[in-house]
């Protein structure tokens, strides 16, 4: 009989590369001096979700195909959620310099005077300061580089739901 990858190797990778994400992020703002923006903050926290989501599997490693599959799901809504936003991202800095919007109040400030949706609804409008580009690593800014580290964290929570499926086909 074929042996199969476990749904817990696929969650730890996963986690590992939440980790990378969170060291590049956090080594760019704390050794690079780069001040994260609002929508930068949002996709950190989408990064920190979707790791804690693969760890839960991992710790958890479900032995129901519908616990693997639920785990799968979490995962890839976190990182599309993730996604989403980072791609808002990299279009509010592709527009042209007469369409960005203009700055707005800080995320603190936000967070301490409006309601969370609102706060939410306000960051992913986006604001100048989303649209500035202080970085770049060959032609592609943060954002697009995050937008890319989504789309291959997507793939951990696609691979954990067709490992459930194909050890529920070796096994029935």
């Amino acid at each position: 009989m074929m042996k199969t990858p476990s749904i817990r190797s696929a969650a730890l990778l996963g986690v590992v590369f939440c980790i990378f994400m969170m060291a590049v992020a956090l080594g760019l703002e704390h050794i690079g001096g780069y001040e994260p923006c609002p929508l930068c903050v949002f996709q950190r926290v989408a990064v920190i979700a979707t790791g804690v989501v693969l760890l839960i599997a991992a710790i958890h490693d479900p032995a129901s195909r519908g616990g693997k599959v639920i785990y799968g799901v979490l995962g890839l809504l976190t990182a599309g959620a993730g996604a989403f936003i980072a791609g808002r991202h990299v279009w509010l800095q592709s527009l042209p310099s007469d369409e960005v919007p203009t700055c707005g109040p800080g995320l603190d400030y936000m967070i301490d005077i409006l309601p969370m949706q609102e706060v939410v609804a306000m960051v992913l409008t986006g604001s100048g300061e989303c649209a500035e580009i202080d970085f770049t690593l060959l032609g592609l800014s943060l954002p697009a580089w995050t937008l890319i580290g989504f789309a291959v964290l997507l793939l951990i929570p696609l691979r954990m739901i067709v490992l459930a499926r194909q050890r529920a086909m070796l096994f029935s």
